[in-house]
């Protein structure tokens, strides 16, 4: 090698460390896109569930309603369990709605960015190789997008809690519904 020449290294060459930060940010967004599917997957469990009961309830109405004719606290219980169980599956139907702030800096890594913030598909294939080159740039995408993921994951996971709340709360009465339809029954 002659004195004037310097050795060919690549200018996107980046250390050990480097490599291992971007798979703990990568790993992050994973973890947390994991914690999105499995709230949906609790939702989809909880509104099944539903499904099978208002099945079987409607299969046994017509019996139930000979022998509750003109029982107040029936219809009463019978109308709280319908209040929970709506504002559960209403819960439950939330965790699938996306709710997506505009109010964050365009990122390269959200798809709804991807396709109309960065201009066409040379555009913004340049543009993501370039933050690709700069580790602060990428690790600030990187970051921002698992602090956006994050918050939709905390919103999914407040509805399932508050379904399921709704649904234990419905289970109660749906308990206390076949006590009372027992007695007025059987007694």
């Amino acid at each position: 090698m002659e004195e004037n020449e310097k050795p060919l290294v690549a200018p996107h060459i980046r250390n050990k460390h480097t490599d291992d930060l971007v798979d703990h940010y990568w790993g992050s967004i994973k973890y947390i896109s994991s914690l999105i599917k499995a709230s949906e997957i609790k939702a989809g469990l909880i509104l099944s569930f539903y499904g099978i009961l208002l099945n079987f309830i409607y299969q046994s109405l017509g019996t139930v309603l000979e022998h509750v004719d003109h029982q107040i606290g029936f219809y009463v219980l019978t109308a709280l369990w319908f209040i929970t169980t709506i504002a559960s599956v209403y819960y439950s139907i939330r965790c699938f709605i996306p709710r997506i702030e505009a109010t964050y800096d365009k990122n390269i890594f959200f798809f709804g960015d991807v396709i109309s913030a960065f201009g066409d598909i040379r555009q913004f294939s340049k543009l993501f190789y370039e933050i690709s080159l700069d580790e602060e740039r990428l690790f600030e995408q990187l970051g921002q997008q698992i602090y956006v993921n994050s918050k939709i994951a905390a919103v999914k996971f407040k509805n399932i809690h508050r379904s399921l709340q709704f649904l234990a709360a419905g289970l109660v009465l749906l308990l206390v519904l076949t006590v009372y339809y027992s007695v007025v029954r059987y007694v």
